[in-house]
């Protein structure tokens, strides 16, 4: 903050102040002893009268008052001005992560001695990853892991990049990014149409085998490259698996068909950062055997 803006600050706080202080003894003045002093107001015979407030209330102003300058002599609220305490948010949050690291890092360094499948099985260390899990990835995965639309159920055994203890740990530390081009203008309405008919037919959906046929064709020339030639997907591009009944953009308002329509005419843009530098290089092996988990036995 500027020098400006700082002493801006400063005087109208206290500024504010000092105009409390003037306005609580400017009204305390009362009637001499025997007169009735009235506001000068009058309805249906009955006046409003000018006394000053009562002493226990009028104390507690003055003590308000006291306390807020002692305050901001204390703590840092002037502008610039640190407090004679020298305290500021930015140390105290220092002093804490420093507290924790100190506290907690060791147990975190165990952890990460024991391999993610065998880490997986640890209920205690399980609670802890929950709750990592529930701060940095919930937003987007769901508090219970199942995703959302566009944002992959880690619950299943359907991964886009693998579900191996290594992968997923690849994922959380490096990010992800998917791109599918969109075909609209290369296809053509029709084309578009016959694509959909083809990769809905790949998962067993009734579709038109006339259009399917013509799709299929040009799946091969133009789809096949990333999504195989089985349509079953390609782990290290994150190419989905067509064949199954998971669709990581399927819209319920629109339906299955729609959904696909607008993923080919369209393209997707997938984005997952790079959550080491959020979570914490020494928290990611926890979170990853707590992803891991999610998926066991399912």
């Amino acid at each position: 903050m500027s020098s400006f803006w700082s002493a801006w600050i400063i005087v109208i706080t206290l500024g504010v102040i000092a105009g409390c202080w003037w306005v609580l003894f400017a009204n305390r003045t009362a009637a001499p002893k025997g007169e009735v002093k009235t506001m000068g107001h009058s309805f249906d015979g009955i006046e409003e009268y000018d006394n000053p407030m009562p002493r226990w209330w009028f104390m507690m102003f003055i003590g308000t008052i006291i306390f807020s300058l002692i305050y901001l002599a204390l703590y840092p609220g002037l502008g610039n001005f640190k407090g004679m305490l020298g305290w500021t948010q930015e140390g105290q949050w220092a002093e804490e992560v420093a507290y924790a690291d100190e506290h907690y890092a060791p147990i975190f360094e165990q952890y990460g001695k024991i391999p993610v499948e065998q880490l997986a099985k640890d209920a205690e260390a399980m609670k802890v990853g929950q709750r990592l899990f529930a701060n940095n990835c919930a937003l987007c995965h769901g508090s219970d892991g199942r995703g959302a639309y566009g944002f992959p159920n880690l619950t299943d055994n359907d991964w886009l990049y693998g579900g191996t203890a290594e992968a997923i740990e690849h994922t959380i530390v490096n990010g992800r990014n998917g791109q599918m081009p969109a075909w609209g203008d290369v296809l053509g309405d029709e084309g578009v149409n016959q694509m959909v008919q083809y990769v809905l037919s790949l998962s067993g959906k009734e579709t038109d085998a006339a259009a399917a046929k013509v799709g299929g064709a040009t799946f091969g020339a133009m789809c096949s490259a990333c999504h195989g030639a089985d349509g079953k997907g390609t782990q290290m591009l994150g190419a989905p698996n067509l064949t199954d009944d998971t669709w990581l953009y399927l819209n319920p308002e629109w339906g299955l068909a729609k959904s696909v329509e607008q993923s080919i005419r369209l393209g997707r843009n997938g984005h997952m950062p790079a959550q080491a530098r959020y979570i914490g290089e020494d928290k990611v092996h926890l979170v990853t055997a707590y992803v891991y988990s999610l998926s066991q036995g399912k």
